[in-house]
């Protein structure tokens, strides 16, 4: 197989991988949702900080790499941020396939 037909391929591989991974998010976004209907009702804060200590933690002790821990942890904070904004508003978005 030539370079650009091994590229092509592998490159088709990460796309599909790209559309695995925007499921999940979308998937964990929607239980955020779930969450923040829950937190509203109790009347709870939205941002818990030992949960989100133990999400970083675990993801980290979970990573079997190439990635860093910190990278890792960077990626999630990234997610938990935009999920608690799920939460706060409690509003779904809608996509192009809705």
């Amino acid at each position: 197989m030539s370079n650009n037909r091994r590229l092509a391929a592998v490159r088709r591989r990460i796309d599909r991988l790209d559309e695995q991974l925007l499921r999940l998010l979308n998937a964990r976004a929607r239980l955020a949702l779930e969450i923040g209907r829950i937190k509203r009702r109790k009347k709870w804060p939205v941002f818990d900080p030992r949960r989100e200590m133990f999400v970083l933690r675990h993801v980290a002790s979970a990573n079997g790499g190439p990635l860093s821990a910190r990278a890792v942890r960077k990626i999630f904070q990234t997610i938990l941020t935009q999920c608690r904004r799920r939460e706060r508003d409690g509003k779904r978005r809608k996509t192009r396939r809705q």
